[in-house]
C-alpha cells in the first residue's frame, strides 16, 4: 500500500522533500533496512540515500541502530510531526521576532496607523484568537483584567504568557476571588497577580495602544449566550482604559 496523493501533498507542505517522503514510505512498509536497501526499494539515488537519513533522522522521522551496516527504521509520525511543528514555531517566532521589531516603528511613524480601527468580536474563539494575537505582538507591557470565567483563556495564553515573560515584557493581572488556585498558581510564574473581589467584565491593554474590553453574555444580542468583546487600536481608548485598571488595582489585593 502506498502514501495517498493527498497525504503526500500534506508532507510536502510541512517540509519533506519528496526524496524523504519515498524513504520514510518504504520503511513505514518495510521494517528495518540498511543504507544501499532503501535506496533500490525507494528508487532516491545511492549518492544522496545518506544526506536524506540524515535529514530524516534529525526532524525525528527515522530512528538508526549501531549495526554494521546500519540499519534504519520509521519513527512513529506523531514524533515526526512534534519536532517538525516546534522547529517551525521557533523559526517562525525568530522571523516574527526580527519583521516586528523593524517594521512596527516604521508602520507607527507612517501616520497610517493614526486611523484606529474598531472592531465589535463576538464568540469565545473570535475573542480568544484576537487576544493571543494581541499578547504575540506585545513588547513592553501588557496588562490583563480577567473575570471569573478566565480559566480557559489562561491554559491558552499561558505559553504566550510565558514567551512575553522571558522577552523583558512586563505582565500584571488583575483577577476575580472566584478563579481556581492552578490557574493562578499557573500565571504567578510569569505575571505580577492581583485579586479583587467581585470583579466585572475583563480586558487587556498591550503597550499602552492596543485595547480588549471584554463585555460579557449579559450584553449580547438577546438569546444569545455568546460573550462580545470591543478590540481597538487606539491610543485614546487605550489610555482610557489604562487609568481604570490602576485605579481597580489600588483596591485589589497581591497574591
Amino acid at each position: 500500500m502506498s502514501i495517498s496523493d493527498k497525504t503526500r501533498k500534506s508532507l510536502e507542505k510541512i517540509g519533506l522533500t519528496s526524496y524523504e517522503i519515498k524513504t520514510f514510505s518504504v520503511l513505514l512498509k518495510t521494517g528495518e533496512l540498511t543504507a544501499s536497501d532503501l535506496s533500490q526499494k525507494s528508487g532516491v539515488p545511492y549518492s544522496k540515500i545518506y544526506e536524506v537519513l540524515g535529514t530524516l533522522e534529525e526532524k525525528s522521522w527515522i530512528g538508526s541502530d549501531d549495526s554494521r551496516p546500519t540499519r534504519y527504521f520509521a519513527k512513529s509520525p506523531s514524533t515526526g510531526l512534534e519536532t517538525t511543528k516546534q522547529k517551525m514555531e521557533t523559526d517562525f517566532l525568530k522571523n516574527q521576532n526580527v519583521i516586528l521589531n523593524e517594521l512596527v516603528p516604521l508602520y507607527e511613524k507612517s501616520g497610517i496607523s493614526e486611523k484606529p480601527d474598531i472592531w465589535v468580536l463576538s464568540g469565545a474563539i473570535n475573542i480568544t484568537s484576537k487576544i493571543l494575537e494581541m499578547v504575540e505582538t506585545c513588547r513592553n507591557e501588557v496588562m490583563i483584567a480577567l473575570p471569573e470565567a478566565g480559566e480557559e483563556l489562561v491554559r491558552q495564553a499561558l505559553p504566550k504568557l510565558r514567551s512575553l515573560h522571558d522577552r523583558g515584557v512586563e505582565i500584571t493581572i488583575l483577577t476575580s476571588d472566584k478563579i481556581d488556585e492552578e490557574s493562578i498558581k499557573a500565571i504567578k510564574r510569569v505575571a505580577t497577580v492581583k485579586i479583587k473581589k467581585g470583579l466585572f467584565g475583563g480586558g487587556i491593554i498591550s503597550d499602552k495602544r492596543y485595547v480588549v474590553i471584554l463585555l460579557g453574555p449579559e450584553t449580547a444580542i438577546e438569546g444569545s449566550s455568546d460573550i462580545v468583546a470591543i478590540w481597538a487600536d487606539h491610543a485614546g481608548l487605550a489610555g482610557f482604559a489604562r487609568q481604570y485598571f490602576e485605579y481597580l488595582l489600588k483596591d485589589s489585593k497581591e497574591v
